[in-house]
């Protein structure tokens, strides 16, 4: 259901550079790019993310508990969005680890203008490398 999501910044630029990098992890480009906008993905493939100057002139702002997943194939790709994330200007919001006993293997991090994102697996418990979870 869901085509695309849109995240603000204030300076794109900044944002086109990490998310460039995280879009590399995902094996995917920019597909769409203007002045005000960019949008990562591939047509008719997943979801997209794009980051946008805000329409209405206003500075752009964190939505408070709001959080875009990013769905990957295993634990060692978690960790390596993760760390790329936080290699180009991400902070990290929860290192790469097991989370409960379900199988659910993230790391959250935030990009430069402060949206949460997390990178997100779900794997048999035994597969699950042991982590910390923070």
């Amino acid at each position: 259901m869901i085509g695309y999501v849109t995240l603000g910044t204030n300076d794109l630029p900044r944002a086109a550079a990490f998310y460039d990098a995280l879009a590399a992890q995902f094996g995917v480009g920019r597909m769409m790019d203007t002045e005000a906008f960019i949008a990562w993905g591939e047509w008719g493939g997943a979801p997209g993310v794009a980051a946008t100057l805000p329409f209405d002139g206003q500075p752009a702002t964190v939505g408070n508990g709001v959080m875009v997943a990013l769905e990957v194939k295993s634990p060692e790709v978690v960790d390596a969005v993760h760390e790329t994330a936080l290699a180009n200007g991400g902070t990290c919001e929860g290192a790469p680890g097991p989370r409960g006993n379900d199988g659910f293997y993230a790391a959250y991090f935030r990009d430069p203008d402060g949206n949460k994102l997390n990178a997100y697996c779900m794997v048999t418990p035994a597969e699950a490398p042991v982590g910390d979870g923070s």
